[in-house]
């Protein structure tokens, strides 16, 4: 069993406590971040739980271009861990000029131009890859009506395509306890990880 400490969008004070994180997640194998995240915290995580991180830039993760945080940037790449595959995209809906949002339709190129290492996995091992690693919601789950919350149809076409047991997503803050946080879509598992979550995987056979 892989335990993967995902965290997105909203700095939580206990997680800046190095003997919270030593006494809550001491075996913890993989931080995944979603995305919004200073660079300086999940250093801190990763620094106190001696764990690898793994993860993809948030619309607001400029400052990543000057000084990107200590760990693997998923965008568009596969990446293996402990038996687990991860493939991650970047960014939110296009809604202002900032460099790290997308069109739908600039979200579809993305995925398209990575197909020919997803399909190979998939013709393998029955799907692309395990765990899909996003910062926007896909269209209809756990998104919101505002534009800036808007989910991609690309990431509904991605999970149709390659089947991940996972998608992994931040973006939409979960203030309220009764928003929906976990949804089955088709052989995926959707999950808004925001603000912190704990994941469980076994590797497959």
């Amino acid at each position: 069993m892989v335990k993967i400490l995902c965290v997105s969008d909203t700095v939580v004070q206990q997680m800046e406590n190095a003997a919270h994180l030593r006494r809550r997640y001491h075996d913890v194998d993989l931080l995944v971040s979603c995305g919004d995240m200073p660079a300086a915290y999940l250093e801190f995580i990763t620094s106190v739980l001696n764990v690898p991180l793994f993860y993809v830039r948030g619309n607001h993760d400029t400052g990543y271009t000057e000084r990107p945080p200590g760990g693997e940037d998923l965008h568009r790449r596969i990446i293996h861990y402990k038996g687990i595959s991860f493939f991650g995209i970047e960014g939110s809906i296009k809604y202002n000029n900032s460099p790290i949002q997308y069109s739908d339709g600039e979200m579809q190129s993305m995925i398209l131009h990575s197909s020919v290492q997803l399909l190979a996995r998939k013709l393998q091992k029955g799907r692309g890859v395990d765990v899909f690693v996003t910062h926007a919601p896909a269209k209809g789950i756990h998104d919101l009506d505002d534009l800036p919350h808007h989910g991609m149809k690309a990431f509904l076409r991605f999970m149709d395509w390659y089947k991940p047991r996972y998608m992994l997503h931040g973006h939409v803050h979960t203030w309220d306890r009764r928003t929906t946080v976990q949804t089955e879509y088709g052989d995926t598992c959707v999950m808004n990880i925001n603000p912190v979550t704990l994941l469980e995987i076994e590797p497959e056979r």
